[in-house]
């Protein structure tokens, strides 16, 4: 029987980006999948998002589509997982938090980020580095004294059995 505690636990910010990462694969958006997780200085879960329609806009009647007319693609839509996990928290105070999410926050997101109070954004992919939108929140983040960082994942793999 061993007598000390194990050793092969994953650290918190694989089990937040973890978390992101689940969240994400709850999106029905067939191109882009994108997860968020809000997590307190006390290592809380505070909340989580998506990207997907608005709450009762039903998913089968709305576009889905990343070209054509406008009116006919998802992007005039599409509530992102950053902006989700933050009108999910319930009015929670997020002030000093950090937000996990699986893709760098577009400069939408990000005021949305800023005027809530998080501290800290850490991302996985940043696939839209050398974009206006990406470099506009990286500018605002700057501004404003919010720190971002990659996460680079510990291990490849974390398995879960249902």
């Amino acid at each position: 029987m061993k007598t000390t505690k194990r050793d092969d636990y994953i650290s918190w910010d694989a089990y937040f980006m973890g978390i992101a990462v689940l969240s994400a694969m709850r999106s029905k958006d067939p191109g882009t999948q994108v997860g968020a997780c809000i997590v307190g200085a006390d290592k809380k879960i505070l909340s989580m998002g998506y990207n997907g329609m608005p709450t009762g806009c039903d998913d089968d009647h709305m576009p889905w589509a990343r070209e054509g007319d406008p009116l006919e693609t998802k992007y005039l839509y599409v509530c992102h997982a950053e902006f989700n996990a933050i009108l999910n928290s319930g009015a929670r105070d997020l002030k000093g938090s950090t937000l996990y999410v699986t893709l760098f926050p577009c400069n939408e997101c990000t005021k949305a980020i800023i005027q809530s109070g998080i501290k800290h954004v850490v991302y996985m992919e940043d696939k839209y580095a050398d974009t206006d939108a990406i470099a506009a929140s990286k500018k605002m983040l700057d501004m404003t004294n919010i720190t971002y960082t990659q996460y680079i994942p510990e291990n490849k793999t974390i398995s879960i059995n249902l």
